[in-house]
């Protein structure tokens, strides 16, 4: 494929999102290019005052079937797909009076954004576009002498180099057009067979595409030698992905990913119900609480662990105010993530620069649909979203000594926080906030030991009499296998005990609990979270 700048005499343009459509063909009739258009595109422009041309007039046929049918022509594709150093797909195109198409500025029914809007199932089926992504796929595979544009965005690149080459564009231009018209394609039809798929409740389909929008090139991964980058899905879930940076400096790869386990954590407490605070480090919560404000959440989040929490991940679920934003920078944090922040709030967030302020706009729902994914060598795997929240568990009381009101509440809120701890998990809770998380370890009396050392750990700092896992409860994400950690929990002060049950030594267990006057309930449901 010889380098060469190809000049474009001809531009079919036929777009649903219309930002800077017109100073685009504005510039391109400057160029002398000749405009063809479709439907609305071409009225905008008509309304702009530009000579152009109806893609009918081009293919001799009428739009028809409510605009389903006007580009699928011969005279449309051939002028895309036709190699112009070609002899006899030139003869083609005399033979059958095909004009070349030089450039193509295509982007496609807003299917996404009408699936986000919770349009019925009719309104999306006609939202799926048809023509649009055949000719960018022709133009794209025609790039040597075609340039294909399906991002706004990429309008000025255009024009710069039809400028530096006297109305001309470069291979190595058309080259990247094609590789993003590509990904646009193939991530438009990923959120249309994912629809389909969600719209079916298959949780298995024969083929599973994914595709997103780059939200920015990142630093590093990981590490620094890790290549990276951030994307946007069509999933409507506020969160990371969707939210507003108001200040800071940028997300790094570890930051991402623990703002959002962090935001996920925190969502799991209704904001009309209580205020809550999450604290993560690395993926894990290092504290989690609720309280009547945002300030006083935060501050019984602070006292689980402040070792951890110094260059963590904030988390809250109402808006940011004055008094938790000056609490909040009053150590070293990376990331504050909420749905909202007052103007007032964000003044004194500012004073740190490096600080990153991120505003989601809401909260993502606990009990939301969707699916989460991981890698493995040579493919991945897919799963739903762990939607079961505590609140709707059905509690059964498995010891002799039932659990007493306040302990209720407890285990709800350490099985609501266990659900975001990595397994091995378990979670020490008193007065509606986290005391001792024991995390990610390969044996549960690991979890349940290190968490006890965190308590006492926490306990020294704060100069407690006491560490505060003494009448607390206990919540573990898996069942028991043998009593051993629940008796490293009864040792550390906890008297209540909440986890799934179902391993063959439960009796076992449940004995254990009983010879120590602890309660102890089964929900029926794990959370295992690798």
């Amino acid at each position: 494929m010889t380098e060469q700048p190809r000049r474009i005499h001809r531009a079919l343009l036929s777009v649903s999102d219309k930002t800077g459509l017109v100073d685009f063909a504005r510039e391109l009739a400057r160029h002398g290019v000749e405009l063809v258009s479709t439907g609305g595109t071409r009225a905008a422009l008509v309304e702009a005052g530009l000579a152009v041309r109806d893609v009918a007039d081009l293919t001799g046929f009428p739009e028809m079937m409510d605009g389903r049918l006007k580009t699928l022509h011969p005279k449309v594709h051939g002028g895309l797909l036709a190699i112009r150093d070609d002899a006899a797909h030139a003869a083609a195109m005399v033979e059958h009076g095909i004009a070349p198409i030089d450039l193509l500025a295509v982007n496609l029914y807003p299917f996404e954004a009408t699936v986000a809007k919770g349009a019925d199932f009719a309104t999306c089926i006609e939202n799926i576009d048809i023509g649009g992504p055949a000719m960018v796929r022709a133009a794209a595979k025609n790039h040597a002498d075609v340039a294909v544009v399906v991002d706004a965005g990429d309008y000025a690149a255009v024009l710069a180099e039809m400028a530096s080459h006297g109305g001309a564009t470069t291979l190595a231009l058309r080259r990247r057009l094609a590789a993003k018209a590509y990904g646009r394609t193939a991530a438009y039809d990923a959120a249309i067979s994912g629809w389909f798929a969600e719209t079916l409740e298959d949780g298995a389909p024969g083929w599973q595409a994914l595709g997103g929008r780059l939200i920015e090139a990142l630093r590093y991964g990981e590490n620094p030698h890790q290549v990276a980058a951030f994307y946007r899905t069509p999933e409507v879930r506020p969160g990371v992905a969707t939210a507003r940076q108001v200040q800071g400096k940028q997300l790094s790869y570890n930051n991402i990913n623990d703002t959002d386990a962090a935001y996920e954590c925190v969502a799991e407490f209704d904001p009309k119900r209580t205020a809550a605070c999450a604290i993560i480090k690395h993926a894990n919560p290092c504290g989690v609480a609720e309280g009547e404000t945002l300030g006083e959440a935060y501050r019984k989040a602070l006292l689980c662990d402040q070792d951890s929490a110094f260059g963590g991940i904030v988390a809250l679920n109402r808006t940011l105010d004055v008094e938790a934003a000056r609490l909040i920078t009053g150590i070293f944090t990376e990331v504050i993530i909420a749905p909202d922040a007052t103007e007032e709030a964000i003044a004194i967030v500012r004073a740190k620069k490096n600080l990153r302020l991120m505003l989601a706009g809401g909260l993502p729902d606990p009990r939301g649909r969707g699916v989460t994914l991981r890698s493995v060598s040579g493919g991945f795997v897919v799963q739903s979203r762990d939607n079961i929240v505590a609140d709707d568990l059905e509690l059964k009381v498995m010891t002799k000594r039932a659990p007493t009101e306040a302990e209720l509440v407890d285990l709800r809120f350490a099985f609501r926080v266990a659900k975001h701890v990595k397994s091995n998990a378990v979670v020490y809770a008193r007065d509606r906030m986290t005391v001792g998380i024991g995390a990610g370890q390969m044996s549960r009396v690991d979890s349940a030991t290190i968490a006890v050392r965190k308590a006492e750990a926490a306990a020294r700092f704060a100069e407690l009499p006491e560490p505060l896992t003494k009448g607390s409860v206990v919540a573990s994400d898996a069942f028991y296998p043998f009593p051993d950690a629940l008796l490293v929990s009864i040792r550390a002060g906890a008297t209540a005990v909440i986890q799934p049950g179902g391993s063959i030594r439960d009796e076992e267990v449940i004995k254990a609990a009983d010879d120590h006057g602890v309660a102890m309930v089964f929900t029926g449901v794990r959370h295992f979270r690798h």
